[in-house]
């Protein structure tokens, strides 16, 4: 389905149960930080799916996006013309309405040389109580093309869905790739995050990752960024909290494969009550021109700014949401 007109004309009104379904995204899509309001308006690229239904499809010049359902989810396709330059993020909303239920989503994601394009994906699972959610991307950044994207989560109270986000990330030369990852609202569930980037002569990778596990919630993060190119560069940013009974671990990898390369790996983890948190982090060098280095911090929040905002009037709890809360949004 391809249309210029917003995406409320796009459902088709003749159907009011599928107008029903398309009211229900979008007001999950607001739970998830998205703006219903940018997709009605019909001014910038946009996809919204429901479980395997396409809703809607908004192309603008420069962009394309193809996307069919499967058994079990939608397969798409995103191609950013050579050159394009986007001056609105194209929006992406992926959902399940229903309490159960399987979603799968195989991306593909092209940017063509010189592009220049911005990405603002919302995830939401509102109701999850017996839910899979699996994305399968191969992403291509073009040469000197550049690449933001930005996904952020919700899942709803019930910890009753398992997410695994798997990326494939191919960065040409002096192309860069910017992603970051946000769940810091409502229960995680079980999360698997899996990104691999490899990156060419003077690329740029940058992934950060920030998630908020509370209850019985489980949380993995594996990340790789091999700098195959002469001065390319990378950075893994993790910051994850843990609480009650969650679990969170993290396992980054940096590789200098060539002369110049620049890879740095930063982790900071905090935990409360009987959370647990595991950091392995991989420095991988093959070339005496490379610098690869890591940092990792696992502890309690800091005591002497939860002092400060309990003399406030905030009681433990409160104060300790706000502190991890701080640290989640310095990304």
């Amino acid at each position: 389905m391809e249309m210029q007109q917003p995406l409320d004309a796009a459902v088709g009104r003749d159907s009011i149960d599928w107008t029903r379904e398309y009211q229900a995204i979008l007001r999950a899509y607001e739970q998830a930080g998205g703006s219903p309001a940018v997709l009605r308006a019909g001014r910038v690229a946009a996809l919204v799916v429901n479980a395997n239904r396409v809703l809607g499809i908004i192309n603008v010049p420069g962009v394309t996006i193809d996307a069919e359902p499967l058994s079990d989810g939608v397969q798409m396709r995103i191609v950013a013309a050579p050159g394009a330059c986007l001056d609105r993020p194209v929006h992406l909303c992926f959902g399940m309405l229903p309490e159960t239920g399987t979603q799968r989503i195989i991306a593909e994601y092209e940017i063509g040389a010189g592009a220049q394009v911005e990405f603002l994906a919302h995830c939401t699972f509102p109701n999850a109580r017996d839910l899979q959610h699996t994305m399968e991307a191969q992403v291509h950044v073009g040469e000197g093309a550049c690449l933001r994207y930005t996904e952020a989560h919700y899942h709803g109270p019930y910890g009753g869905v398992v997410v695994e986000a798997c990326a494939d990330v191919a960065v040409a030369a002096g192309g860069r790739y910017f992603s970051t990852f946000s769940l810091t609202h409502g229960r995680v569930g079980r999360l698997l995050i899996d990104y691999t980037a490899d990156v060419d002569d003077s690329g740029v990778v940058d992934l950060a990752s920030m998630v908020y596990g509370t209850g019985n919630d489980d949380i993995e993060v594996r990340e790789a960024v091999r700098l195959n190119g002469r001065g390319a560069r990378g950075l893994a940013k993790t910051r994850i909290a843990v609480r009650d009974q969650a679990h969170s671990r993290v396992f980054t990898t940096a590789e200098g494969n060539a002369p110049g390369t620049r890879g740095h790996m930063d982790c900071a983890e905090i935990v409360r009550g009987n959370a647990v948190a595991k950091n392995v982090p991989t420095v991988i060098v093959r070339n005496d021109g490379a610098h690869v280095t890591h940092e990792a911090a696992i502890g309690s929040v800091n005591q002497k700014e939860l002092e400060t905002l309990m003399a406030r009037g905030l009681d433990e709890d409160t104060a300790v949401d706000v502190i991890i809360r701080g640290m989640l949004g310095q990304l």
